[in-house]
């Protein structure tokens, strides 16, 4: 039985991916061909532009817990893994707010500069 379920599970996968990406580049064509109406161009060209990177996000949260895995290897033994999760948790956790308060500053910016357009 599971000899037949790996490879469903992966041909499901593989078609899923390849429509979402020929739905995504049809969709594209259609708004450079202008067929669509401006409310459909506002919902999928300008993304990127109102908000901040995930990436940025992401390595923060990342960074923070490496950091608190470096930081938990050079405690005691005795205490290493309680250090290490607690820092885990608390480093992420302070990342996603750092984050807050940049994706907040970036998009007042940002709106400031559509406002002066």
């Amino acid at each position: 039985m599971e000899d037949i379920i790996v490879p469903i599970g992966i041909f499901m996968v593989l078609a899923y991916s390849v429509k979402i990406l020929s739905d995504n580049r049809l969709r594209r064509l259609l708004i450079e061909k202008g067929q669509v109406n401006e409310s459909v161009k506002y919902l999928f060209m300008d993304r990127e532009y109102k908000n901040v990177p995930s990436s940025l996000k992401w390595g923060m949260v990342l960074i923070g817990i490496g950091v608190a895995i470096l930081v938990g290897q050079l405690v005691p033994h005795s205490l290493m893994e309680e250090v290490t999760v607690g820092g885990m948790f608390f480093l992420a956790g302070l990342g996603l707010v750092l984050f807050y308060f940049i994706a907040s500053r970036l998009n007042g910016t940002k709106k400031q500069e559509d406002l002066s357009l």
